[in-house]
């Protein structure tokens, strides 16, 4: 992908992120129901590597990919490493990617951090909401409740896998309806 186009993905992505931070607290998933705070502590050594997106609330920033992968590592500053990649149009399309870096947040337990995409701008939440024990699966949001990203160690998991992961979402207060397949 050339720098150029790789821009605007940046900025769509950036700004979007900048606005979930900047959304009200007050507003959650499902009506009024607050959003729900992480379920356990995240072992970020354990969470780093790829990870396959399963599901999704429909964004801007993601619109018509399908393929998305996320990949993390815990860098030597400290910080921890993404690169969000998908395909553009469907599993076959151009690859679209955006690189970041992540921050943990003091006192989460490694369950909350702040994004950027922009230099030293950390302006989007990044949430995980519960993960397996196994860290084979994790559900990923934020405050605002707008955003929902259902994640998995395989491109194509279990049924059985599937049903917990939908379980587990919809116990933390979020509509199954709003939900999009992600195809791999």
């Amino acid at each position: 992908m050339s720098f150029k186009r790789a821009v605007p993905f940046f900025l769509v992505a950036g700004s979007v992120l900048a606005l979930c931070a900047c959304a009200s607290l007050e507003r959650g998933p499902v009506g009024n129901l607050a959003v729900p705070q992480p379920a356990k502590p995240v072992d970020l050594t354990r969470y780093a590597g790829r990870w396959y997106e399963i599901g999704r609330y429909e964004n801007g920033f993601e619109r018509g990919c399908e393929a998305v992968t996320a990949d993390y590592e815990v860098r030597d500053d400290g910080l921890v490493g993404v690169l969000n990649t998908c395909r553009e149009g469907g599993v076959s399309g151009p690859i679209k990617s955006s690189a970041g870096k992540a921050r943990v947040i003091a006192a989460s337990q490694g369950a909350k951090l702040k994004v950027s995409f922009f230099g030293p701008f950390y302006l989007g939440d990044y949430w995980v909401l519960d993960h397996a024990d196994d860290y084979s699966w994790s559900i990923v949001g934020e405050p605002s409740g707008r955003y929902l990203w259902q994640l998995s160690r395989v491109a194509e998991p279990s049924a059985e896998v599937r049903s917990l992961i939908a379980e587990r979402t919809r116990a933390l207060g979020y509509d199954l309806s709003m939900i999009r397949p992600t195809r791999h």
